[in-house]
């Protein structure tokens, strides 16, 4: 990575300076100005944060669940092989892990692939863990890749993946020879391409394109020859969103938001085709986007999943004749992972809602019942003071047709009456940019409104996904700023609620919601009392240079080309580092040193260009973590700071403190 660009043309000379700290590195942890934590706020947060969930991967041969879940530092892989049992850990990594393909049953392996990186690098390598032996191997070169997305073939003798590994930049599509562990690529068309499933006699292989998220390329790869055909897009382009060959072979179930007989379609739908036929739009009739879809081993059903504002909807059809089966009633929440049984009688799902952590739930098709595999802890809070968020929705500055359109968002609101002035608000703000904020369970957001009385609101600005094609590309290239106005809104918004203090408001939020909070600050600084950014972005030109070179052309095309002049100039002109003298509010940078996405020099600039301003700066940094802090031990520390910072600047509106 190239060091911090601090001296970028348009930076004022007097931030460039800035105020010189002390510096100090206490084990894998960087701080400067943050205080020592008071005992009596970890005391306070304790609880909170010995909250944990559990998501599911899949079924193993001998009717387990292999699931993901934390008891030490880090999410490792554990087994459950009866509703509420005991969690049996497997793996005992010094880092976090990703669970990935397990074996088919009746393939004569007995075992599941899992991903691991370094300090957050996320420079994946692949290794397949054998339950018989409890061992694990490394599949992947163990070097510099980055590696994900482990399919296994139906008879399990070979494994698809995307890898870096030919030139460090293009993500192509490996297949490797499980008997001998011997592989190769199979697409090697440059840019970022993804398996997708095997035909049922392996034969070939369908892949995806991914440019962004508004564009992706289908295509079948022949594995005898190699060749790669590409399958037609209706339209210009189009998103993507999974491609599974039907049962049969002959057709593929595929989710996309192509137009329907020439009209452009808003969300993306399930659809199924037949070659030579037209494709059969299977949920045309919700509108809302799919998310994902499943379909049994044994081929009898077919499991999909709507996002309908923000809550997940489950759907099973019966194949082949695509017939609705009933389900039992689900919880209102957000729900993933859905994996049928090798008999294909059940299928298993994360559930997480608002007042409870991800947990594993178990749907007996026949019986048409719900069981439930696991209990995660709460830290022993009581679940019913738990606040759960109500949907509000409220005017920004530009209409849709004719009206006034309006920007979701979910509101924590403390139980506790509010006080004279009314409570105290954190806005925190989603990344992606094409992210969605959803209703999940959020210990931070229930301390904030159980413990210090602060209420939480949590939009979805324009180009959050979920809303549509046409709201998601609202904030593309040079239209950024535009959500930044609908964080002004929201302040406006707040204004006029009598139950809120429009005086003692923070915003907070990471990765892109650490640029929003950033440039949120530099607009309303006179309306904001204080910001938190998490690995933000703080200038656009300076994030593309130094961004992994795999990372590069994606960001482009959300972003702009900072190597077109034109697009190089808005940056300067919006991005915060070069307006940081309008910065004149508290502000919190906590960054991971081995983040691939947003360089650590993005965190570093900024925190120098903001402290020649008077406010106060605090800055963290760890060692051994990249994109967010996946080991417990780091999070609790970051989300102690945090909390004492809006104790200090939201709640007491101390205007200093030392070092």
């Amino acid at each position: 990575m190239l060091p911090a660009l601090l001296l970028l043309a348009g930076v004022p000379a007097a931030a460039q300076e800035g105020a010189q700290v002390e510096r100090r590195h206490v084990g894998n942890r960087v701080t400067e100005s943050v205080p020592e934590i008071p005992a009596d706020l970890l005391a306070r947060l304790n609880r909170y944060q010995n909250t944990r969930g559990a998501s599911v991967a899949g079924w193993t041969a001998d009717g387990c669940l292999l699931i993901g879940t934390r008891f030490a530092e880090t999410t490792q892989a554990h087994r459950v092989c009866e509703p509420m049992g005991m969690r049996e850990q497997l793996t005992f990594e010094p880092e976090r892990i990703g669970l990935g393909d397990i074996a088919p049953a009746g393939s004569g392996l007995d075992g599941f692939v899992y991903s691991r990186d370094l300090g957050g690098d996320e420079f994946w390598q692949l290794f397949w863990y054998d339950l018989g032996s409890r061992e694990a191997t490394l599949l992947t070169d163990g070097a510099r890749s980055r590696n994900q997305g482990a399919l296994f073939s139906r008879d399990g003798g070979r494994l698809a993946y995307s890898s870096t590994a030919r030139n460090g930049t293009d993500t192509d599509v490996w297949l490797m020879d499980l008997a001998t562990r011997q592989a190769r690529p199979v697409v090697t068309e440059g840019g970022n391409w993804n398996a997708e499933d095997f035909s049922p006699d392996g034969s070939r292989m369908l892949v995806t394109r991914y440019v962004s998220i508004n564009e992706s390329y289908p295509g079948e790869v022949d594995l005898a020859s190699g060749a790669l055909r590409m399958l037609p897009v209706d339209g210009e382009k189009a998103g993507f969103g999974g491609f599974r060959y039907a049962p049969d072979g002959k057709g593929v179930f595929y989710v996309s938001d192509e137009p329907v007989d020439g009209a452009a379609q808003e969300f993306r739908t399930l659809r199924y085709h037949v070659p030579g036929s037209a494709p059969r739009i299977v949920s045309g009739h919700i509108p809302w986007d799919v998310r994902g879809f499943e379909i049994s081993d044994d081929g009898r059903h077919l499991a999909y999943a709507t996002n309908e504002d923000g809550i997940a909807k489950l759907h099973l059809l019966r194949l082949p004749g695509l017939e609705p089966v009933a389900l039992p009633d689900l919880p209102v929440g957000v729900f993933g992972g859905a994996s049928f049984s090798p008999d294909g009688g059940k299928l298993a799902l994360s559930l997480n809602t608002a007042t409870s952590p991800s947990d594993v739930y178990v749907v007996d098709i026949q019986a048409r019942s719900l069981e439930r595999w696991t209990r995660s802890e709460v830290g022993g809070l009581p679940v019913d003071g738990f606040v759960e968020p109500a949907l509000v929705r409220y005017p920004t500055f530009d209409e849709v047709d004719g009206a006034a359109r309006t920007i979701p968002a979910f509101y924590y609101r403390p139980k506790a009456p509010a006080p004279a002035g009314g409570y105290p608000v954190v806005v925190s703000i989603h990344g992606g940019p094409e992210g969605q904020a959803l209703p999940v369970f959020n210990p931070s957001f229930q301390f904030l409104a159980n413990e210090l009385g602060i209420a939480v609101l949590v939009p979805n600005v324009r180009g959050s996904s979920g809303y549509g094609k046409s709201y998601l590309l609202l904030d593309n290239a040079m239209l950024r700023e535009d959500s930044v106005k609908d964080i002004g809104a929201l302040l406006a918004w707040i204004g006029e609620q009598p139950e809120l203090d429009s005086e003692r408001i923070g915003v907070s939020g990471g990765s892109y919601g650490g640029y929003m909070v950033l440039a949120s600050l530099m607009h309303y600084s006179d309306r904001i009392r204080a910001g938190i950014d998490i690995v933000g972005i703080s200038h656009f030109g300076t994030f593309l240079q130094n961004t992994e070179d795999y990372r590069r052309d994606l960001r482009r095309a959300e972003y702009g080309d900072e190597r077109d002049p034109e697009i190089a100039a808005f940056f300067d002109r919006v991005s915060p580092l070069t307006n940081a003298e309008r910065i004149t509010t508290p502000l919190f940078v906590a960054q991971g040193r081995n983040d691939p996405r947003v360089p650590y020099t993005e965190a570093e600039q900024i925190v120098e260009a903001v402290r020649g301003n008077g406010q106060p700066v605090w800055f963290l940094m760890f060692d051994d973590e990249g994109h967010g802090f996946a080991k417990k031990s780091n999070s609790d520390y970051f989300g102690a700071a945090a909390m004492l910072f809006w104790q200090r600047f939201l709640l007491d509106g101390e205007a200093s403190t030392g070092d």
